[in-house]
């Protein structure tokens, strides 16, 4: 890669971020194993509070749950020991809005790239990622880097997923994928977060048609828009017979179990700066984004 674009070397640097980010895990104040969590996030940072919410309850560290910071059901009725925020920028609106609201009633802990900025203020701990922030509005590396912190707090060895992220960086973009007219993006458990995730990046970067789903709701009428030169990819494991069902409709169907699903979601973010690319698109600056949503107060 060329490394002309915030970016493309944002997303080119994961695999040393990844490893810092495990290398932090063991001192980070993070939630502690029995511990009843709401994950919340806006946009990237909520696809990754869903994994990371199937990842915690998966392995038996709680029961935990993952809310849009705009839409957390956070009431009285409803109780959590704590509540975990993921967010960039620190500046996001619904994040400061609920953070606020939660202060003396629920202990929070936000994991921040920039923690000079008012989130670290209003959260009861904070683990910052500096060395994961970013210059591009297309949010790349500091997404990644929070949940491979958070899968190495929960007890995962990182090596192998950077190592796979490594093999990510060098490996072929079809140019059946740099001109496909839609994809559609499937996980299960927790590779849910990472499917949403997969196709925010493309709408984000290259104003792709994509969309996502968990993969066995699939067949339950999204299927029907599989068709030649559309692509279905599959993060983790496909459920059976799936992969036929999408050949049947002349469909491309993506699926590789070898790799990490992590490090398959930077394959994904340089396919969707190829589609970028390919359309004279700068992904640094996408149409109608800003790096942080920040609503006016009246």
């Amino acid at each position: 890669m060329s490394g002309n674009t915030y970016m493309e070397r944002e997303l080119s640097s994961q695999p040393d971020t990844w490893r810092e980010a495990a290398r932090l895990a063991g001192s980070a104040r993070l939630p502690r194993h029995g511990l009843r969590v709401a994950a919340v996030g806006c946009g990237t940072s909520w696809f990754m509070a869903q994994a990371y919410a199937a990842l915690r309850e998966g392995a038996g560290h709680g029961v935990t749950d993952a809310f849009a910071a705009s839409e957390a059901l956070l009431g009285a009725d409803r109780e959590y020991d704590e509540v975990l925020a993921l967010t960039r920028s620190g500046t996001t609106t619904e994040v400061l809005r609920l953070l606020e609201s939660l202060r003396g009633r629920v202990p929070t802990v936000t994991v921040i790239g920039d923690p000079g900025t008012p989130a670290t203020g209003l959260s009861d701990e904070t683990v910052a990622l500096p060395f994961a922030d970013e210059r591009s509005v297309v949010q790349t590396r500091f997404a990644t880097s929070a949940l491979a912190l958070l899968r190495a707090h929960l007890g995962e060895d990182m090596g192998a997923a950077a190592h796979d992220a490594e093999g990510a960086l060098t490996a072929e973009i079809r140019q059946e994928w740099v001109d496909a007219e839609q994809f559609t993006f499937l996980g299960t458990g927790w590779t849910v977060g990472l499917a949403h995730e997969a196709a925010l990046k493309m709408r984000e970067a290259s104003q792709s048609w994509t969309e996502s789903y968990p993969a066995m709701e699939y067949r339950h009428g999204p299927i029907s828009i599989a068709a030649p030169g559309r692509v279905t990819w599959m993060f983790g494991p496909p459920p059976e017979g799936l992969g036929d069902e999408v050949a049947r409709t002349g469909g491309t169907f993506v699926h590789h179990e070898q790799r990490d699903p992590l490090a398959e979601l930077v394959l994904v973010q340089r396919i969707a700066l190829a589609r970028a690319q390919a359309r004279g698109l700068d992904p640094d600056t996408p149409r109608s984004l800003t790096r942080s949503v920040m609503l006016d107060a009246s």
